[in-house]
């Protein structure tokens, strides 16, 4: 899943971002509230962390300008002012939840993945395609009962497969989703990652899953 976070200081958007993509989520980062808005419309993004406190636009007018341009992303403000007023500012411009700085980084990834749940809801967390399942909360992939070691790339990748079953995905969504916003897709970088995903999952099972779609991308599907 990709994820945005706007945040103009340095050290907090770097601990965030590292966190996060530890966590196997794509990360991009905006340091002003207006790169951070123009990205937002531009690509799709799962999630929003927005400051309220930002350069060029406050996290506020972000959040306004994203609702009013019917962009319902997920969105989870931080900021350091905690008082209940505060919150309440944060949550009726229309923010999905309100964070106090300075946090505890185990505790913004649970409200992370609570949102993401809440917006993409699956059984338990546990997606599955014929016989394949990943689960999102251990990241625990298998087939057949038999567990399958990923990278964390490949393991981004799989899970944007399975959330899209049966949908035909080109090089240019799988680099938007899987890898980050300036990410060349012309390169065969993807292709590669694709075949490495496809020993790991198909090899030695009679049913492949993830089929190439000749010059559209890929499907993964019974």
């Amino acid at each position: 899943m990709r994820i945005l976070v706007v945040e103009d200081e340095t050290r907090i958007a770097s601990f965030v971002a590292r966190g996060l993509r530890e966590a196997q989520y794509v990360v991009d980062v905006a340091a002003d509230g207006g790169k951070g808005l123009e990205m937002a419309e531009i690509n799709e993004y799962d999630l929003v962390i927005l400051d309220v406190r930002l350069p060029v636009y406050d996290g506020i007018a972000v959040c306004r300008q994203l609702r009013g341009k019917k962009i319902d992303v997920p969105i989870l403000m931080f900021s350091a002012k905690n008082t209940p007023e505060d919150k309440v500012r944060g949550l009726n411009c229309g923010a999905d939840d309100y964070l106090a700085k300075p946090f505890a980084f185990k505790e913004l990834l649970a409200r992370v993945q609570a949102l993401l749940r809440r917006n993409k809801p699956s059984q338990g967390g546990v997606l599955k395609v014929a016989d394949l399942e990943l689960n999102q909360l251990t990241h625990k992939v298998t087939r057949k009962g038999k567990e399958i070691e990923l990278t964390s790339k490949e393991y981004i990748l799989l899970e944007y497969f399975m959330l899209n079953p049966g949908t035909v995905i080109s090089r240019t969504m799988i680099s938007e989703h899987v890898w980050h916003e300036n990410f060349d897709s012309l390169t065969n970088v993807i292709d590669v990652f694709v075949n490495y995903l496809r020993t790991k999952v198909d090899k030695g099972f009679p049913k492949p899953l993830i089929h190439t779609i000749r010059g559209s991308g890929y499907c993964l599907k019974e």
